[in-house]
């Protein structure tokens, strides 16, 4: 019968799931590593007062991933020296763009194709809320969102949508997803 289309083998063309799952996680550091620059630009340029209260709210004057890791450390009764830049902080700053850019890569981008240039900001902007101003200020990896001055909240979505924007093409020029796929198969015959 007609079934040797839907074998599982490894399509080298670059169509798994899994090396979808890598093309997003080489976009995913990619774009973390933009969005550092983007944020360190903002930061340093951002009003003193404003920046002085953000390092004075957040808990112990680390950044979310480097609070994470100092307290697991501590539990572990372990001292990380330094608490921050500590390159266990600096991986986990990483995975969390990472890992949900791989998700992204492997099924969410597909599934956004019809926002067209918006879906990549719109993942970038679904991350700051559940990560930024969800997560962190639940699980105490930050200070509750009214803590900070607007202008961190301000520099947390611009950082993002530039995660977001990043992901997304990086992701387009890989080919990653069905529709790439579509179209290399419809030119191939």
């Amino acid at each position: 019968m007609h079934h040797h289309h839907h074998r599982h083998l490894p399509d080298t063309g670059g169509g798994s799931l899994m090396g979808d799952l890598v093309k997003g996680a080489l976009a995913g550091a990619a774009a973390v590593w933009v969005m550092d620059r983007a944020d360190w630009f903002a930061f340093t340029y951002e009003d003193p007062e404003a920046r002085r209260r953000t390092e004075q709210v957040r808990p112990g004057g680390l950044d979310p991933s480097h609070v994470a890791v100092n307290r697991v450390a501590e539990m572990a009764g372990v001292q990380l020296s330094p608490r921050q830049p500590h390159p266990a902080g600096i991986a986990l700053h990483y995975g969390l763009g990472i890992g949900p850019s791989a998700l992204y890569a492997a099924g969410l981008r597909d599934r956004m194709a019809g926002l067209g240039m918006a879906r990549g900001p719109l993942f970038g902007l679904g991350l700051f809320l559940v990560q930024d101003e969800g997560l962190n200020a639940l699980s105490g990896l930050s200070a509750p969102p009214g803590e900070y001055p607007w202008q961190a909240h301000a520099r947390g979505l611009l950082a993002h949508l530039v995660l977001g924007t990043v992901v997304d093409l990086a992701l387009g020029v890989m080919g990653a997803g069905r529709s790439s796929r579509r179209s290399r198969h419809a030119r191939g015959h």
